[in-house]
C-alpha cells in the first residue's frame, strides 16, 4: 500500500458544500451541474495513502459520514447507491486542539478515537531548526517547478538568517518568504538580502495550537504557475505606481536592486 498513490486534500481549503464531493465524488446527474461522474479522493487513493490536512476544520455533518467510511472501508458516491470498497491509509493531521475540539462538541469523540490509532507530535519550526536546510529543499524544489525558475538553494547566511527568525508562522511562514524570494532573484542562490524577514507573524497566544498533531502539496497545474506570474507583475506595477516610475524607489520597497526589477519589466513587458 505504501507504494501505491499518495492524495492529499486540505479540508480547510475547501468549501463546505463542495468537501463532500470532493472526497466521495459523485456520479452523473447527482446535483445541478453534474454533467459527468467524477471520482473522489478516496477512490483515487485506493492502494495507496490519503492524507487529510487540517482535519479538524472538518463540519460536524461530513464527521459522521466520514465514521461510517473509517469503520466500513467503504464509499459512496454522491447520487449513487453502490457502496465502492476503499483500500487506502488514512493520514489525518491538524494544528488544532482535537481533544477540546471533542470536549466542546465540535468534534465527534468516535471520530477522534478511530483516528488517533498512531499519534505523531510535530513541534513547531522554530524548535526543530535543524530541519529548516531540508525544508528549504523541498520548498525551492517545488517553487522552481511551479514558477519555472532554478534556484540552486540558499546561502550560508540565508541560512543562518532563517535560523535566527522566530517563525511563529510555522513552516507556512517560511514557505511565504522563500516564494517572496524565488519571485524576485537574480542569482541561482539566494542570500540573506534575499530575504524579506521583516514581516514577522504575529505570535500566537498561549491557548492557540502551533504543534501539528499527525493521526494515522498533489500535483500543481498551469493555474496555479499563472495566477503566481500575474501576482508578480500587480505587485511590480503597484510599487511603480506608487512611486510615479521611478525605478530606484520601487526597487528599494520590492527589496531587490534595481537592475532585477528593470529585467523584470522587460520581462513581462509592462508598460508603463
Amino acid at each position: 500500500m505504501a507504494k501505491g498513490p499518495f492524495v492529499a486534500i486540505n479540508i480547510g481549503g475547501v468549501p463546505e458544500n463542495l468537501l463532500e464531493s470532493e472526497l466521495f465524488g459523485y456520479e452523473k446527474g447527482a446535483f445541478t451541474g453534474a454533467v459527468g461522474r467524477k471520482t473522489g479522493m478516496f477512490e483515487l487513493a485506493s492502494g495507496g495513502t490519503l492524507f487529510l490536512d487540517e482535519i479538524g476544520d472538518m463540519p460536524l455533518t461530513l464527521q459522521v459520514k466520514m465514521l461510517r467510511v473509517l469503520q466500513e472501508r467503504k464509499i459512496t458516491r454522491l447520487g449513487g447507491t453502490t457502496p465502492i470498497p476503499i483500500n487506502a491509509r488514512i493520514i489525518a493531521a491538524t494544528n488544532k486542539h482535537l481533544e477540546d475540539m471533542v470536549r466542546s462538541g465540535v468534534f465527534r469523540e468516535d471520530l477522534f478515537y478511530r483516528l488517533n490509532v498512531v499519534r505523531i507530535e510535530i513541534p513547531p519550526l522554530r524548535e526543530r531548526k535543524e530541519d529548516l536546510p531540508l525544508l528549504a529543499g523541498v520548498i525551492l524544489k517545488k517553487l522552481n517547478r511551479l514558477m519555472g525558475h532554478h534556484i540552486e538553494g540558499l546561502s550560508a547566511d540565508a541560512l543562518e538568517a532563517l535560523r535566527q527568525h522566530p517563525f511563529y508562522g510555522n513552516v507556512r511562514e517560511l514557505e511565504n518568504i522563500l516564494e517572496r524570494a524565488v519571485i524576485f532573484a537574480d542569482t541561482a542562490v539566494l542570500e540573506a538580502d534575499d530575504l524579506d524577514l521583516r514581516t514577522s507573524s504575529i505570535k500566537k497566544t498561549e491557548d492557540e495550537g502551533e504543534n501539528q498533531t499527525v493521526l494515522s502539496k498533489s500535483s500543481i497545474d498551469d493555474s496555479e504557475a499563472k495566477s503566481l506570474k500575474d501576482m508578480e507583475i500587480e505587485t511590480i506595477v503597484r510599487a511603480l505606481h506608487r512611486w510615479e516610475g521611478n525605478r530606484t524607489r520601487a526597487a528599494q520597497e520590492l527589496q531587490i536592486s534595481r537592475r532585477t526589477l528593470i529585467n523584470k519589466i522587460a520581462e513581462y513587458h509592462i508598460d508603463l
